[in-house]
């Protein structure tokens, strides 16, 4: 009998000891959560500089972590960005080359219908390790007819739209105001119920992309505030948003508000955290998915008055402002607080290896992931990456000033775009030109030689395309296909008709547009009175309707 009770008691220690170290290895393993919202600019913050945007929990973010402002993309749109960060593969390798809409579509584009489940994930490799692994908000990684659940890429807790199965079906006229809140409700009721075990959580929010449709309280935040002048310390660039909108009664009144929602909305997450006790274990990363919107796109119009600072050129473009986003990451006690990192060049292919090295999973050797662990880096490091970033976008987009030639990579202070035929390569030192205003090509052919190849190199690399070989063999990016088939239902908006926005526009009809005529119905004054005097070619102060029309055309960003 006492035999017994000592063995009991023996076995009832062992097991408190085993519990105590597994519950020990678990609070090693951090927590993660990464926050990717949807055409955010590089500069929609106040802490990034914004004359008008209050974000008081993204400052808050920033000053207790790092801001790395070389933080890429993968890509100028929404569907293969995301391809990026989930499998740390260029988005290329899956034939993602744009966002993925109806079959019809995605066939004339060359694109699967859906990422392929079987692609390696770091959902999948962190829950094979023991994590527990959550997705809310937007998928936008394949729907429709026979596309897979977020489940079959590894993802134990799925709270989606923009996906087969969306969680939330609400006309987006009113559903697109709360739905931040919907989904930073999901992502802490799962911290909750895992919260002492590892998890990975990605919270993806529809904001600030369009259609944006702020509420009357939301609204208020903003009544009353006149323009004020840009900080001197973000740089001239900023004056184009300062003193623009007369009582910001206007569409740049509309994303401001809607910004600052979501910003409320990662407060609640991080004030969570911090009721829970687990913010000194949980790595949090933000991040957008792609530079902001243009307002000539049709069904985005009201959130195209996004900022993207120095940056060149928009969504859609390989420019800097296409695909140079928000790098913002906190880990109380490992990574610096108040840190600004403006050297490191950081990816989103990067995400997957760095993730399972610092949790403690090893990467198999067939996922061969196209970006690197940058753990060292996150932690304070000061190095050169080991690899370049290359990207690929094949379509047209407004003007030949916002779309470079098809190919480009980065490599050290260097970046080259280059076609797939070896032509019409530009060539900028990023460091020392972040507006991509100077092509020095011309000036070094051998840097031109040299990324020629390591960018025709890596295209060989990547799966047959038939988009591919109709941009590679005319040496021009294709158009994108702008209907369903069968539908007749628009997708987005062909270059507009300028003829007859500037018949519209000309009140008087003296065949001429002076700036107030042409700032009339203007979504952002601040862009309209920057743009309007690139197309007034001869400098009379006027606007012809051919200045209109073949200036305008470009869309210069």
């Amino acid at each position: 009998m006492k035999a017994s009770s000592l063995s009991l008691r023996w076995c009832l220690r062992l097991a408190t000891t085993l519990i105590c170290l597994n519950a020990a290895v678990a609070a090693e393993r951090p927590n993660v959560i990464f926050i990717l919202t949807d055409d955010q600019g590089w500069a929609d913050a106040k802490f990034a500089g914004h004359p008008y945007v209050k974000t008081p929990n993204l400052d808050r973010l920033a000053s207790q972590g790092t801001r790395f402002k070389q933080f890429y993309v993968a890509a100028t749109v929404c569907s293969p960005s995301r391809c990026a960060f989930m499998t740390s593969h260029y988005p290329a390798r899956h034939l993602v080359h744009g966002h993925f809409s109806t079959h019809e579509q995605n066939a004339a584009r060359s694109m699967p219908d859906w990422l392929d489940p079987k692609a390696p994930t770091i959902t999948r490799l962190l829950r094979d390790a023991g994590y527990a692994t959550g997705h809310f908000g937007k998928w936008h990684l394949g729907g429709g007819d026979g596309a897979p659940t977020p489940d079959a890429y590894g993802i134990d807790d799925v709270r989606t739209t923009v996906c087969r199965d969306p969680a939330w079906t609400e006309p987006a006229t009113t559903f697109w105001a709360k739905s931040t809140r919907l989904i930073v409700d999901e992502a802490i009721r799962f911290i909750k119920t895992n919260k002492d075990r590892p998890f990975y959580a990605n919270v993806w929010t529809l904001l600030p992309h369009a259609p944006l449709n702020p509420t009357p309280e939301q609204l208020a935040v903003y009544d009353g505030l006149e323009p004020r002048a840009a900080d001197p310390a973000f740089g001239p660039w900023m004056q184009k948003y300062a003193g623009a909108a007369k009582d910001l009664k206007s569409q740049m009144r509309v994303f401001c508000a809607s910004l600052t929602d979501l910003d409320t909305q990662v407060g609640r997450l991080l004030r969570a955290l911090d009721e829970l006790g687990l913010a000194d274990n949980t790595i949090v990363f933000y991040s957008s998915d792609n530079g902001p919107e243009d307002y000539n796109i049709s069904n985005a119009a009201n959130a195209g008055v996004g900022n993207t600072g120095p940056l060149r050129a928009r969504k859609r473009s390989m420019y800097e402002g296409g695909i140079r986003t928000f790098g913002l990451l906190r880990w109380p006690g490992r990574v610096a607080a108040g840190r600004v990192d403006d050297t490191s060049v950081v990816s989103s292919v990067d995400w997957l290896p760095t993730i399972c090295k610092l949790a403690g999973v090893t990467v198999p050797a067939d996922v061969r992931p196209d970006g690197e662990d940058i753990s060292d880096i996150w932690l304070g490091k000061s190095r050169a990456r080991t690899k370049p970033l290359y990207w690929e976008w094949l379509f047209r987009v407004w003007g030949d000033d916002y779309t470079p030639p098809m190919l480009a990579v980065r490599d050290g202070n260097w970046k080259l775009f280059v076609n797939h035929n070896s032509n019409c390569a530009q060539l900028y030192d990023i460091p020392k030109d972040i507006s991509e205003e100077h092509d020095v090509a011309a000036g070094h052919p051998d840097v031109v030689k040299e990324l020629t190849a390591k960018a025709l190199a890596w295209q060989k690399t990547l799966p047959p395309s038939k988009a591919r070989e109709t941009a590679a063999a005319t040496g021009k990016p294709v158009d994108m296909p702008r209907k369903q088939a069968g539908k007749g239902k628009s997708q987005g908006k062909a270059a507009p008709d300028r003829s007859t926005m500037f018949k519209a526009k000309d009140t008087n009809h003296d065949g001429k547009l002076t700036l107030e005529e042409y700032l009339h119905k203007f979504p952002d004054e601040a862009e309209g009175r920057r743009r309007f005097p690139t197309f007034d070619t001869n400098k009379d102060g006027v606007l012809s309707e051919e200045e209109f029309v073949t200036m305008g055309g470009k869309l210069k960003p």
